[in-house]
Order: C-alpha cells, then sequence, then structure tokens
C-alpha cells in the first residue's frame, strides 16, 4: 500500500524473519560470537537469554548458517516435551536409524544416541544440540537433558547444549532441585535491547535494504522510535510499520515523532510516555561490527575540513601488479592492522579518484562532497555481481574479530582483495565462510534527486533510463522518446533485471540505478566484472612475495 508512496521495493519491516535484513548490533554479534566460542569447548551448556523480541532467533539463525563443517546440529524447537519424546527427536534430527521398539525405550534410545555421539567423535565431528524456548522444558526433561553430557569418552564431552529461552529460563536453571544442570553451563549471555544509536541504525537499515533512497525517518522521530519501543527490535518493526501507514494515509513523505506517538499508541492502546526504569547500561565498543559499519557511514552535519590523505590511485596507463595467493584466514592475521574502517575507506575513495580522511566528517558525507553516494546492502557474491562496483565487506575471523577488506575484482568463482596496499586473489567459497553478507560500495549517479520510477513517472530521469536501456541494446538513441514510464519501458527494465539477476519487478529502485550505471559505464569508473582497475605501483608499495 505504502511501498511506492516511499519509492520502496518491499515492506521494510514485517515481522516475519527475512535474512536480507539481518541486522547485527554490537550485543548480538557479542551473543553470536559467545556461542561460537561454546561450540568449540569440551562439552557442557551454553545458556543464552533475552526477553521476547529481542532477536535470540536471529542470532540462532546467524548462528545456524555459520557453524563448521564438522559439526552436526540437532534443533529442537518444541521443547515441552517428555524426557522420552525428547530423546526421540534429537535422534530423529541427526538421523539416527531406530526401529518401533526402541522408540517406545529410554534406555535404547540413549543407547542409539551414545553409539552415534561416538562415531562421530572418532570422525573429528562435534554434535550439539540447541533448544529453543528452552523456558518450556519440564523440570524432569531438563534433567534428562543433563544427564546427556554424561556421555563422554576419557578425555572429551560428547554433546554440547545450547538453550536459547527468555529470562524465565535463568529463574528456572536457578532451583534447588536443578543446581546440578547449572552447574554444568560454562557460559551464560543475557541479550539486552538495542541501544538509541542502534536502534536507529536498525531502522536505516532496514529502509535501505528495501530500497529507500532519502531519510523518510527524522532524527528526533528515531529516538521517539527507541523510547516508545524499548529498543526491542519486533516493537521496532511494529511502530515503524504503522507509521509509514500513517505517513501514507496522510500524504506525509516524512515521519516525525506525532506519527511515531500516534502509531504508539495504537499499538499500546495508551499514550507513550518516557520510560521510568533507567536505561540499561550496553558496552559500546566499536570493533568494525555491522553497528560500528552504518553508524561510521552514516551523514552527519559536521564542518570539520577533509584533510589531505595517502591514497592508492587509477591509472589507465600503470601496469597492474600480479595478485597474491594467501589463506583468507592467514591474511586477516597477517594485515590485521590494515583491516579498519579507514583503512578500508581509503582504498575504496582512491579507486573513484577521491580523497577519504580519517577523523574528518563521515566517509557518506566526504563522498557526497565529491560527488559520491553510498550504497551499504546485504546480500550475495550474485547481488555484488549485479551491482559491479568494488565494495568494502565486513568478514569476521576464527577469533570473532572484525575486518573490513576491499574487493576489487570477482569472477564467478574467485575475488581480488586488496589488503594493506596488496592484491590477493581467493575463491569466494573460501571467503563466504568469514563474510555475513554486508557490504557497502560507492557509486557516481548520474541523477542525483534519485527515486524509484515507476509507470507514470515521467521526466529528465525516465528518458535517461530510456536512452540507458537503448544504449544496452546497441541502438545509438531511444526510439522512444516519451518522457513517460510506460509499460514499453516497464518490459525493458524487467528484462535487464532478469539479465542481471535483479528482482524483474519492473521498477527503477536503487539496486537497478546502481547495476544499470555500472552496465553503462564508460568513464572510465571502477567495476568488479572484467576490473579496468590499474594501480600505480608507486601507490600500493612493495608486493611481498
Amino acid at each position: 500500500m505504502y511501498m511506492s508512496f516511499f519509492g520502496l521495493s518491499e515492506k521494510p519491516f514485517a515481522i516475519t524473519p527475512n535474512p536480507r535484513y539481518l541486522y547485527m548490533s554490537e550485543r548480538h554479534a557479542e551473543a553470536l560470537a559467545h556461542l561460537m566460542y561454546g561450540l568449540n569447548e569440551a562439552g557442557g551448556f551454553i545458556q543464552l537469554t533475552g526477553e521476547v523480541g529481542t532477536g535470540k532467533t536471529t542470532v540462532v539463525r546467524t548462528l545456524l548458517d555459520q557453524l563448521p563443517q564438522h559439526a552436526d546440529v540437532a534443533v529442537i524447537l518444541n521443547p515441552r516435551l517428555s524426557p522420552s519424546e525428547l530423546l526421540l527427536t534429537i535422534c530423529e534430527e541427526l538421523n539416527i536409524s531406530l526401529n518401533d521398539a526402541d522408540k517406545n525405550s529410554l534406555k535404547s534410545l540413549v543407547d542409539a544416541l551414545n553409539a552415534r555421539l561416538l562415531t562421530a567423535h572418532a570422525k573429528g565431528r562435534k554434535v550439539v544440540v540447541i533448544v529453543d524456548e528452552a523456558q518450556n522444558l519440564l523440570p524432569e526433561t531438563l534433567e534428562q537433558v543433563r544427564l546427556l553430557t554424561n556421555l563422554e569418552t576419557a578425555t572429551h564431552k560428547l554433546l554440547q547444549i545450547i538453550l536459547i529461552g527468555q529470562p524465565e529460563l535463568r529463574d528456572l536453571l536457578a532451583r534447588n532441585d536443578l543446581r546440578q544442570l547449572a552447574q554444568r553451563i560454562t557460559g551464560r549471555f543475557h541479550l539486552t535491547p538495542l541501544n538509541s544509536d542502534d536502534t536507529a541504525a536498525y531502522v536505516r537499515h532496514r529502509m535501505q535494504v528495501a530500497g529507500a533512497i532519502h531519510e523518510v525517518f527524522t532524527d528526533r522521530a528515531l529516538q521517539a522510535i527507541h523510547r516508545t519501543s524499548r529498543g526491542i527490535p519486533r516493537l521496532i518493526n511494529i511502530i515503524c510499520d504503522r507509521a509509514l501507514l500513517g505517513a501514507y494515509t496522510k500524504g506525509e513523505h516524512q515521519i516525525d515523532t506525532v506519527l511515531i506517538n500516534a502509531a504508539s499508541t495504537e499499538i499500546h492502546g495508551e499514550r507513550s510516555s518516557p520510560l521510568r526504569w533507567p536505561w540499561l547500561a550496553l558496552t559500546v565498543i566499536m570493533i568494525g561490527s555491522a553497528t560500528a559499519i552504518i553508524y561510521h557511514y552514516w551523514p552527519r552535519n559536521d564542518t570539520q575540513p577533509v584533510v589531505e590523505t595517502t591514497t592508492i590511485t587509477a591509472s589507465p596507463g600503470a601496469i597492474r601488479p600480479p595478485p597474491l595467493s594467501l589463506d583468507v584466514g592467514q591474511a586477516l592475521q597477517q594485515y590485521a592492522s590494515s583491516t579498519g574502517t579507514d583503512s578500508a575507506l581509503t582504498t575504496l575513495f582512491a579507486m573513484w579518484g577521491a580523497r577519504y580522511a580519517p577523523g574528518g566528517p563521515r566517509s557518506c558525507q566526504q563522498a557526497l562532497a565529491q560527488d559520491l553516494e553510498c550504497v551499504f546492502q546485504k546480500g550475495s557474491w550474485e547481488l555484488l555481481r549485479s551491482l559491479n562496483r568494488p565494495a568494502i565487506l565486513h568478514l569476521s575471523d576464527d577469533q570473532g574479530a572484525a575486518h573490513q577488506v576491499v574487493i576489487i575484482e570477482l569472477t564467478t568463482t574467485t575475488a581480488r582483495l586488496m589488503l594493506d596496499q596488496h592484491i590477493f586473489s581467493v575463491t569466494t567459497a573460501s571467503l563466504s565462510r568469514y563474510w555475513n553478507g554486508d557490504f557497502l560500495l560507492l557509486w557516481r549517479p548520474k541523477i542525483h534527486d534519485q527515486k524509484v520510477l515507476s509507470l507514470g513517472a515521467q521526466g529528465a530521469d525516465v528518458l535517461w533510463l530510456r536512452q540507458a536501456l537503448a544504449s544496452l541494446k546497441g541502438e545509438p538513441s531511444p526510439k522512444n522518446t516519451n518522457p513517460v514510464f510506460d509499460e514499453e519501458l516497464m518490459a525493458s527494465l524487467a528484462d535487464f533485471q532478469r539479465a542481471h539477476r535483479l528482482h524483474a519487478d519492473g521498477l527503477a529502485g536503487l539496486q537497478t540505478h546502481v547495476a544499470l550505471d555500472a552496465a553503462t559505464a564508460n568513464d572510465g569508473s571502477p567495476t568488479l566484472i572484467n576490473s579496468s582497475l590499474r594501480l600505480q605501483p608507486s601507490s600500493i608499495g612493495e608486493l611481498i612475495p
């Protein structure tokens, strides 16, 4: 209903989980790192708790996507089970063959599971059981779960159990009759709501993924969203969705505190008021997580001058040095001091013949001053190929540390990275282990007042769209000079989107604008596919063999 009004390709605040909209705050990243660390421990229990809607499921889904290849996982989504039902579910999740008689015997189920665990241990594999909504476990079932950790060899526990639940799980495990289980918990983490900065970054991130080009929520509206939602992502989604609908019905293209308060009142059934309990203290350490990226990239109204910096420059006549081959994890460790945000931005800006000043205005503000625009997205290798521009990738190494690296070229199976003024060639498969899908790219739009173009739109931007699509077909000039976005243009645009593996909706949104600009680029601007980048040796230093 309101999507075309705001120039969006889809609803940005749907409560159904969508990996494209994944936003990992610093606190979520810490929770994920906590769980990943627990997986490498020698068995026992890991506990993750959090209020309803704080993103526990998001963390679990991300954990499942990033599990090491040597791990076998059983996920229990409905834990209100008897001890025998729980054991049977675990065996079914691990594909353990059972006859009908064994399914009704607690001893047979334990014996079958123990045999499976011993086989996995002999093969160097790890078995993990994840129990979601664990606060619903019956005490007798929890006791059976504890007994499972007795399955061990002389030196190793054979089973790692992760309990995910609401705060009531902590109260349950504090019971005196469950103290033996509580003593076996080797790690605990409580997921708190988003702070004010993370709430604003979360809203902006989802709007950008949905195709928003301009700011829709004012700064004061973002503060009101945090106040009324208490930083709980699920409530943020509901409030923002209602506010967008309210703005649409009033014909307003920007959302202020009045619309947020009205949306909150509709949801909560009462007038929203400031929180009466103290704000929870959050550890705000910028370690290069996705939160740090968005905060660093978002424009602000600073007035610091842009400082002259040393840059890597592109020159058509210079000789391109050969790429080095190196293990991704090894490279991240070896060049860790050069994988910060400032280093990556310096490299990316230089590829566009621009200058980035660490400590100056935020990066996207600096980009705008040099006729460039930022695009922060979450996607796949296919999306990167479609957009066809060099980008900064957000990577996490095996220790959970964050790294920012610049990808300068991409083929079907390989990628070339610029690290510490050196070029490395790696396979996309090996790089995928460290990349969570977040990236930032720069581009120089032909039309600076970008908006989604759809049926009925008209003006110079529609003519540019016709001309760009015509040039890709080898036509010197478009046969149709109609300045109105008609069905013929929509069909032509959908063909382009299908060819570039974009969502073929016939709408010219941000991703389509960027992909079309790269496809028609003839100004020497940098691209990922068939990259024309040429680096001056004096700028990149001496390559290490």
